[in-house]
């Protein structure tokens, strides 16, 4: 199977095949499993991931916010871009991270509206499987790279807002886009 495959139109659809969980669902609290085998099922599931991230203007998705608790990320940072092919990382894990560490603002699908700063390495190096079960070796930096952590940060239960370190910030936002703050479980 060939890359091109598994690609969707970057588009938003009215029915996306997936349903996003929100901040208070138990299933984005729980640990994705590694994916065993990489087949015709995780590379539909991947799709379908894609065109409901596309169709939400995410630019990350991990499959427990779709309630699938598996290790499948997909990310897409170049939305407008329509050459450029998302990035798919199954059973991810971060091999290196760099010295330096930066803040910068960060928002989720699983909690719409809410926009935080994070700190986070600016620079790591990831390996994973690719969407044909190939082993790949990236080194991520800016963007891509906040935007991997953040979804391998899915994977393991954990929510952009558990590591914002302004409490007050925090709780703000939260309440007035309609969350509990009580469903924080801060790491920071």
């Amino acid at each position: 199977m060939t890359n091109s495959e598994i690609l969707v139109k970057k588009e938003k659809l009215e029915n996306p095949p997936l349903e996003i969980h929100y901040l208070g669902d138990r299933s984005l609290r729980q640990s994705a499993k590694r994916v065993n085998k990489v087949d015709d099922d995780i590379r539909k599931l991947i799709r379908e991931m894609l065109q409901t991230m596309y169709s939400a203007d995410g630019i990350g998705l991990a499959a427990p916010q779709v309630a699938v608790q598996k290790q499948v990320i997909v990310i897409d940072c170049e939305l407008d871009n329509a050459a450029t092919p998302p990035l798919v990382l199954i059973n991810p894990t971060i091999k290196r991270y760099g010295k330096e560490v930066c803040l910068f603002q960060e928002g989720c699908l699983s909690i719409p509206g809410v926009y935080l700063d994070v700190k986070r390495p600016a620079i790591i190096e990831v390996t994973y499987k690719d969407e044909n079960g190939r082993p790949k070796t990236l080194q991520a930096k800016e963007l891509l790279s906040r935007a991997i952590q953040h979804e391998m940060d899915h994977l393991q239960g954990v929510l952009f807002v558990d590591r914002v370190e302004n409490k007050l910030a925090l709780n703000e936002e939260l309440t007035k886009h309609k969350f509990s703050p009580k469903a924080v479980k801060s790491v920071a």
